[in-house]
């Protein structure tokens, strides 16, 4: 048995290689809507039960529905009024359900990046030849209806297998080069970017993006109020602004269009928006675009030094 996942090195927190961000930014800022499809009767997993209810699951699905009728739209007004570009975890089949809410996000310069087909349809129990299929259509969906080369992947409801970045990178490379399949946000493991090991030697990146400022496990699974949650983001941007003051630092907020921006909601987020933005230090960015800029500068000095702090070699 694998004693970790083997996709990264320990690297410890202290003493790295300084990160500076653009302009002298403390702290790279990115919020990564999940706008993402749910079908009401999905194809049984043998791993996972897509809803807790019996189907048809009409309240499970409607309140995602609201989602993207409702939600979508009040997140995207706030998120126009503070300046912030949405780095879209889609769920690609919206494209198809909902062109609308793509065409919106086209306007805004969001990013779009890969979170598989259908948020119901999991990678368990698949073949290294049909994840890769899943992957490539999704990417290939993206590209079609954006013209965006996906550069990352969550994997459907967190359904991540020990071959998924290996095979997102590749299908990646043969679609689009050096520009496609470059990052994943399924490790939760720093507050900084991380060389990941691939088995075609690419170079690829883990971004952060958090769990625990994730609206979903903040309120369904942590099961706290609004004003806490909003205060939660506050205290996160704090800490790691401090620390971004000696190496820059990651803050992600994933959202659901149905859970933030429920009404009684959507103020605690503005507000943790509005605090985060004030700062001028802050890089107001994607998360494609803070990939690009770390494997552009900082990739080759990472491996360096975490191969120092092993004592071995590149």
């Amino acid at each position: 048995m694998k004693e970790d996942p083997g996709f990264y090195d320990y690297w410890a927190y202290h003493n790295r290689p300084k990160i500076e961000w653009p302009n002298g930014a403390k702290v790279a800022f990115w919020v990564a809507p999940n706008i993402e499809f749910y079908e009401l009767n999905p194809p049984d997993n043998p791993q996972r039960k897509p809803w807790p209810q019996a189907a048809p699951a009409v309240a499970g699905y409607s309140i995602r529905d609201y989602g993207n009728r409702v939600g979508h739209m009040r997140q995207m007004q706030v998120l126009d009024k503070y300046g912030v570009r949405g780095s879209i975890s889609l769920s690609t089949a919206l494209c198809e359900h909902h062109p609308e809410i793509i065409e919106l996000c086209k306007e805004r310069n969001w990013e779009f990046f890969s979170h598989g087909i259908y948020n119901t349809r999991y990678t368990y129990g698949m073949s290294e030849q049909q994840e890769r299929d899943m992957i490539r259509d999704s990417m290939e969906t993206i590209y079609k209806h954006t013209g965006q080369k996906c550069a990352g992947y969550l994997a459907p409801a967190l359904s991540h297998s020990e071959l998924t970045l290996d095979l997102f990178a590749e299908v990646g490379t043969e679609l689009f080069g050096d520009e496609g399949g470059i990052y994943t946000c399924d490790l939760f493991h720093d507050d900084q970017p991380t060389p990941i090991h691939l088995r075609s030697g690419k170079k690829f990146v883990s971004i952060p993006y958090s769990l625990e400022m994730n609206d979903t496990i903040a309120y369904v699974v942590n099961k706290i109020e609004p004003r806490r949650y909003g205060q939660n983001i506050k205290d996160n941007f704090d800490r790691l602004y401090q620390e971004g003051a000696d190496s820059g630092t990651i803050m992600c907020i994933p959202t659901h269009n149905y859970q933030v921006s429920c009404p009684h909601r959507l103020k605690a987020f503005e507000e943790a928006l509005e605090y985060i933005t004030g700062h001028d230090d802050v890089w107001v960015t994607t998360g494609r675009e803070i990939a690009e800029y770390f494997l552009e500068n900082y990739y080759d000095s990472a491996l360096a030094d975490i191969a120092k702090q092993s004592g071995g070699e590149i």
